[in-house]
């Protein structure tokens, strides 16, 4: 299992990112969580199959309509505890 902790930048808040990757993920069976952080990015936790977190991160770069990401950074993770994908509050 691959798990990766992620930052996404730009305008990713007020425009449905968290939903649109709740919907990416669950499609492609990747676990984990996404929340708004204070700072205006969006920070999330992805795992599974390599190819599907891989698939994820690649749609990550362009997000829904709305969105303009100017950057993600990502990080080796432990996966999550609990299966599927949550949305979590703001941190």
């Amino acid at each position: 299992m691959d798990a990766k902790r992620v930052r996404i930048r730009g305008r990713v808040q007020g425009v449905g990112y968290r939903d649109w990757m709740m919907r990416e993920a669950t499609r492609l069976g990747v676990q984990g969580w996404v929340r708004n952080r204070a700072d205006g990015s969006v920070e999330a936790l992805v795992a599974g199959d390599a190819a599907a977190v891989g698939a994820l991160l690649t749609a990550c770069r362009a997000g829904p309509t709305l969105a303009r990401v100017e950057d993600i950074s990502e990080s080796f993770a432990e996966p999550p505890e609990e299966p599927g994908f949550q949305l979590l509050p703001t941190a």
